[in-house]
């Protein structure tokens, strides 16, 4: 609110209707704003008048923000909406993919791409301050069929538009990785319990004078598992850790998923713990700080240096209890081999289950010929690929089924032939 409080706000025209499409943007942007906080809105800024700047920010934000996490959103919107005359091509400037020169433009702030995508997805009000120009009319077409949200479900990450990117995070927003929860040793009181509580019938039996009325029975307790995702930033999968990472911020944020807890860390050349800054709601600053965090990203790979430091920091604090691992890499590794088969080993014996996720999968004629991919190759549970949206959404059979290998079989043959 600081930096631009010295912008103008339009002090006449269509107030309500302005203040309508306003919510609407805020409601896409992922705000729980329905009719009845749009009323209160506009009889609240009739209360409080149209005369100070800050007044009205505040005023509005009252009404619609009932979430800290929301104040960033609506900070941005508000900025984009209200107070930049050239709003319009600042939203096109976030949303169109740029050549890189000597002097990069500067990167969004947290939220700032979501509000762009939820101001440019519906019809942009008159505004009664904008001078007339003759333009070209530029059309944004929201429907979506179902032959086009197939095909984006099949769509290579590394080969979507700036428009279908955006469409993808949403739909990988709305996953969920169900978890099978694990029977421990424990048990706990149940009259449907398949073991038999002899202390709790003869504890009963003194209550009726020593009669065994009813056998007692106890069931095994359930726990959760951890999920761990160490993911490769490295420059061969930059275009594709960005959407898995969205992903993991799903899984991570999800609620009644099932997870004890979701660790998360990245890669390239040394191992970095993301795992407080996924746990921000908003995805935009959850990722902006885990960028912040890893100063390696699209750098160069050192996986088996990574595995061992995960291995020798980490495995015994979130591998504890049968978690899950997903090891999100292309296995392109130019080190020594033997380390990196030693460390997935390692990796492979502390966890319940290790899932691969690879992109190169999504070449029909994959072949394991790389020295990386050997190595890792043997001591995975699954080998899967992570490409697309639908790629993500089949991880769940690799989740739920306990004899579920992907790939993996049928490259163990190539390695035996």
């Amino acid at each position: 609110m600081a930096d631009a409080a010295d912008l103008p706000v339009p002090e006449d025209g269509r107030l309500a209707e302005n203040i309508t499409h306003f919510a609407r943007a805020l409601r896409r942007a992922g705000l729980p704003v329905g009719p009845g906080r749009v009323v209160d809105a506009i009889r609240a800024v009739e209360v409080a008048g149209f005369t100070r700047k800050r007044d009205f920010y505040a005023t509005l934000e009252a009404c619609f923000c009932s979430r800290p996490e929301h104040r960033e959103v609506f900070a941005q919107i508000f900025r984009l909406y209200w107070r930049d005359p050239q709003f319009l091509e600042h939203m096109m400037a976030l949303l169109s993919p740029m050549v890189r020169g000597a002097n990069p433009p500067p990167a969004p702030r947290a939220a700032e791409r979501r509000a762009a995508e939820a101001l440019l997805d519906q019809e942009v009000p008159e505004r009664p301050e904008a001078p007339e120009v003759q333009e070209e009319e530029v059309e944004f077409d929201a429907s979506l069929s179902f032959s086009l949200e197939e095909r984006l479900r099949q769509t290579d990450f590394e080969q979507m538009t700036a428009e279908e990117a955006a469409q993808a995070r949403r739909a990988i927003a709305r996953l969920s990785l169900p978890v099978k929860p694990i029977a421990t040793r424990r048990t706990r009181a149940s009259a449907r319990g398949q073991v038999a509580d002899w202390r709790g019938t003869m504890r009963a039996a003194l209550r009726s004078g020593g009669d065994v009325r009813m056998l007692q029975r106890r069931a095994r307790r359930v726990r959760y598992p951890n999920l761990v995702a160490i993911c490769d930033i490295s420059g061969s999968m930059s275009a594709y850790s960005r959407m898995l990472l969205h992903f993991l911020h799903a899984a991570a944020n999800a609620k009644g998923a099932g997870w004890a807890k979701v660790h998360a860390f990245t890669f390239g050349t040394r191992l970095t713990n993301i795992t407080r800054h996924l746990q921000a709601r908003d995805v935009d600053a959850a990722l902006a700080a885990a960028g912040a965090e890893a100063q390696d990203w699209e750098g160069g790979t050192r996986i088996g240096a990574c595995l061992h430091a995960f291995n020798r920091d980490w495995s015994r604090r979130v591998l504890g209890q049968g978690a899950v691992v997903l090891l999100i890499t292309d296995g392109l590794d130019r080190e020594d081999p033997a380390l990196l088969e030693a460390e997935a080993e390692r990796m492979h014996l502390s966890a319940k289950k290790l899932i691969w996720i690879n992109p190169l999968l999504r070449w029909d004629g994959f072949q394991p010929k790389a020295r990386g991919v050997r190595a890792l190759l043997p001591h995975c549970d699954s080998f899967r690929a992570g490409h697309s949206v639908a790629s993500l959404e089949a991880l769940s059979a690799a989740l739920t089924k306990a004899d579920d290998a992907g790939e993996k079989a049928r490259l163990m043959r190539m390695l035996a032939t």
